[in-house]
């Protein structure tokens, strides 16, 4: 199989499935997500066998417990992703929506208008419903998508795209708008990411080392999300009860996700009182902390954290600890060691709260709350095609609307330009 020729076969039928889309109403694309959504039910019996075949295979592919546990599709699971697709279609359709509108001393009405990017790459690893939620989400926004998953979910996103095609078919729309890509050559992925002229966007979705060589490879524009170091600071005027609940939720709830928190900040107004209580609940509750010299002078059962650890993602239950001057301390902390994913602050001093929000340059910052609410479908946002740390085009959990750029629309009555 020659990749480049193959990705010209299936991105040439995605982007004439998205001119279709383009100019169907909103309605029957939600009708096709709630098709979508009823294929998954009535097929989850075939797609919980193609998902056997390959758990059959993560002991050959070297999967971790974290990874196997993302790649499981559950009867629940399966529901889950359904009624995802049912959330997503609930929404107000994005495209057409006037960002701006005003008319002009000469008469010249002028609006800025959402419409699709067209058609977009996703490529992920081990985590079968990004199939649903990818496809879910650019049917919203009337974009096509062409899914690249990872060898290891290769029989479960085959099975997962069949389901889903039958509903778009259900709906009357051209079955392309969602292609799952059906080999694991791995040339496909720069061969997609230099598709110009037919893929609009990449969303590489998984490993620092992925997101890189797409990045690196792409001639393709690409929303990237490298790492999620975040942050939790626990303020001078924190509730430590608070804190302590935000902390080990976290950092415990689900260690190997990106909005889990990494490094735990302890203002020095707090510290005698907080480090000892929050690292006695950490440690019971299996997690390995690396403190600097302040916190360990407040709870010796530490490693002595290096460099190295403020600025790491750990995906598990490891925690790095330090006790800083100030707000403005941890604010610069944050800034140089971030990841600009999701950072927390826990206080009951608002002005303190709205100098933390302004300063910190992350996607998303959260006042008295977990890191692990920065998700899609937290936001409301019914799923998430993932999570930009970039600046342009979207930041953050990107639902449909993310999935759209502009017009401006111009409206004269005979105008010419003198």
């Amino acid at each position: 199989m020659d990749p480049t020729r193959y990705v010209h076969e299936i991105a040439t039928a995605a982007r004439d499935a998205a001119a279709t889309l383009a100019v169907t109403r909103g309605e029957r694309r939600d009708a096709a997500c709630r098709a979508c959504a009823q294929a998954l039910r009535d097929r989850a019996a075939d797609i919980q066998a193609a998902n056997a075949k390959d758990l059959a295979q993560s002991e050959a592919f070297g999967l971790s417990d974290a990874m196997i546990k993302r790649l499981t599709l559950s009867e629940a699971k399966i529901e889950k992703m359904a009624a995802a697709l049912e959330q997503i279609a609930d929404q107000v359709d994005p495209v057409g929506k006037a960002i701006a509108a005003y008319n002009r001393p000469n008469g010249l009405r002028i609006e800025k208008r959402r419409v699709p990017l067209g058609v977009v790459g996703i490529i992920f690893e081990s985590r079968p419903n990004v199939t649903s939620d990818a496809a879910g989400l650019c049917l919203k926004s009337a974009n096509a998508c062409i899914l690249r998953g990872g060898k290891e979910a290769l029989h479960s996103n085959l099975a997962i795209a069949e389901a889903l095609r039958a509903g778009i078919e259900a709906a009357d729309l051209p079955p392309a708008a969602v292609t799952v890509v059906e080999t694991t050559d791995h040339d496909v992925v720069p061969a997609l990411a230099r598709a110009e002229g037919l893929v609009d966007l990449i969303i590489p979705r998984g490993g620092e080392g992925l997101i890189r060589a797409v990045a690196e490879a792409a001639t393709v524009p690409v929303i990237k999300h490298y790492s999620g170091n975040c942050h939790v600071y626990v303020h001078a005027a924190a509730d430590l009860d608070m804190a302590e609940q935000i902390c080990l939720n976290a950092k415990c709830q689900y260690p190997a996700v990106c909005n889990a928190a990494e490094t735990l900040l302890v203002d020095a107004g707090v510290a005698e009182a907080f480090v000892p209580r929050i690292a006695t609940a950490l440690r019971d509750a299996g997690v390995e902390l690396r403190g600097c010299e302040r916190s360990r002078a407040l709870f010796d059962d530490m490693t002595p954290a290096q460099d190295g650890d403020w600025s790491r993602e750990y995906l598990d239950l490891v925690l790095a600890v330090k006790v800083i001057d100030d707000l403005d301390a941890a604010v610069a902390h944050i800034n140089r060691y971030g990841s600009t994913h999701t950072d927390a602050i826990v206080t009951t001093d608002i002005a303190a709260a709205e100098r933390f929000v302004a300063g910190v340059d992350s996607s998303s910052v959260m006042v008295n709350c977990s890191t692990r609410f920065s998700d899609g479908g937290e936001y409301g946002l019914g799923a998430e095609i993932g999570i930009s740390t970039d600046k342009l085009h979207a930041r953050g959990p990107m639902g449909a609307e993310d999935l759209t750029t502009y017009k401006w629309i111009v409206t004269g009555n005979g105008h010419t330009r003198q």
